[in-house]
């Protein structure tokens, strides 16, 4: 019988021949990532009174969400992490200073295709940017993880949804996202997985692809595969310990889908996510001239290098509007670095921007607070109330050529007008 990606992955991770959507498997993990939830996962693992872990060098721990620690309560609890890392030697272990953990851990090659990964995050479907099943789980089941090495997993059913055509000037990968969120809506893919082809697939960037896998989780899906090409072994390999373990897994030809999905990326427009569900979704001509107090620019949807020099290049010699705070956070540490020998940072603290220490940054409720009535443009992936300081604050999200573009301007304003 043909399989899809997931059901590879899973009957190999079971140590079974094949599974079947809605199977229950007793499945291994490659790699458990925690992050600034770690010291939950440790306090659990003291209760049970294990005192073992099942394979130390599967757990990888980045300290990512209020880096650095903002108040004594979190430091106590970074505290945890670190003298919990250094008792059981976990070598893949991050401080505040490296960035948010899907980067991070995609960066310094700890995620390949094929691979099983599970973490405390919702948005750990990025990891299918890289071919790999990546699926957030609560920090009880990663000190279950951390002992038995293995976790319960239900097969899931698939969608496959097919790229063609391409994106006109001002419109990207997160509009497309959007596109998809709001037509499918937050339960559209509940606990399936997602499977993009498509003619349009070759012609996109590593960060496009990594945007895509990471919002998918907003629209339900347990895991996200984009089949590794030449891009993506051209961006991975020199970062793998092992390029031998680079082991692409692909769909069997015939194997069942739930359903299929076509998108002509040629006919989508600029979207915004209105407050405050990211499947309030909207083309920007609806609110364009929305007043925007803040632009935040950053998160593991849209805070890679590309992200940023997107936003540059629209800044380059121009100033924002003085009413307008421009937050910008590089996702970690390399992409600051690399911002920093281009001139893409000097370019946005130039035109204005606050440039913060890599992380998740305001997404995370780390600095960028918002007050009463005032209104925030994110490229992060969600919009609920109160992410970002007061209930009575609205957050709207976009790409991040909308964000460079209305920041300019003061509002909402659509980007294709700069292409």
């Amino acid at each position: 019988m043909s399989q899809t990606i997931a059901e590879k992955i899973l009957a190999a991770k079971a140590g079974v021949a094949r599974v079947t959507p809605g199977q229950i498997v007793d499945a291994y993990p490659d790699l458990v990532m925690s992050h600034t939830a770690t010291w939950r996962s440790v306090s659990v693992m003291k209760k049970i009174g294990a005192k073992k872990l099942y394979d130390p060098n599967r757990l990888a721990i980045v300290l990512d969400h209020i880096s650095p620690a903002k108040t004594e309560k979190y430091a106590a609890d970074q505290q945890t992490s670190r003298n919990f890392a250094r008792e059981y030697g976990i070598e893949k272990f991050y401080d505040v200073d490296a960035g948010i953990a899907h980067l991070v851990l995609m960066e310094n090659g700890h995620v390949k295709p094929g691979d099983l990964i599970v973490g405390t995050d919702s948005h750990c479907t990025i990891y299918g940017a890289m071919g790999a099943l990546g699926s957030g789980i609560g920090y009880t089941e990663v000190a279950s993880v951390w002992v038995t090495g293995k976790l319960w997993m239900k097969v899931p059913t698939t969608i496959k949804i097919t790229l063609n055509g391409r994106f006109a000037g001002g419109v990207s990968a997160k509009d497309l996202m959007l596109h998809l969120i709001g037509t499918l809506g937050a339960d559209g893919c509940g606990y399936k997985s997602v499977e993009f082809y498509g003619s349009a697939l070759p012609e996109m960037s590593i960060s496009e692809r990594m945007t895509m896998a990471n919002l998918a989780m907003e629209m339900g899906s347990k895991c996200v595969f984009i089949p590794p090409d030449g891009k993506t072994s051209e961006w991975l390999l020199p970062r793998l310990k092992d390029p031998a373990s680079y082991k692409p897994v692909t769909a069997d030809e015939g194997a069942v889908y739930e359903q299929s999905i076509e998108v002509d990326l040629s006919k989508l427009t600029p979207m915004i996510a209105c407050p405050h569900q990211v499947e309030n979704t909207k083309p920007i001509t609806e609110v364009v001239g929305t007043r925007i107090d803040q632009a935040f620019l950053g998160s593991c949807a849209n805070g890679k290098y590309e992200d940023l020099a997107v936003a540059a290049d629209i800044l380059k010699g121009r100033k924002i509007d003085p009413r307008v705070r421009l937050i910008v956070t590089p996702g970690s540490k390399q992409i600051m670095l690399e911002a920093m020998r281009t001139g893409v940072l000097a370019t946005l603290i130039e035109s204005g921007a606050l440039v913060t220490n890599p992380g998740c940054g305001a997404c995370a409720g780390d600095g960028g607070m918002m007050a009463d009535g005032e209104v925030s443009l994110s490229t992060a992936n969600r919009n609920f109330v109160g992410r970002m300081g007061s209930n009575k604050s609205s957050i709207y999200l976009s790409s991040p050529a909308t964000l460079a573009v209305s920041a300019l301007k003061g509002a909402i304003t659509d980007p294709r007008e700069y292409f």
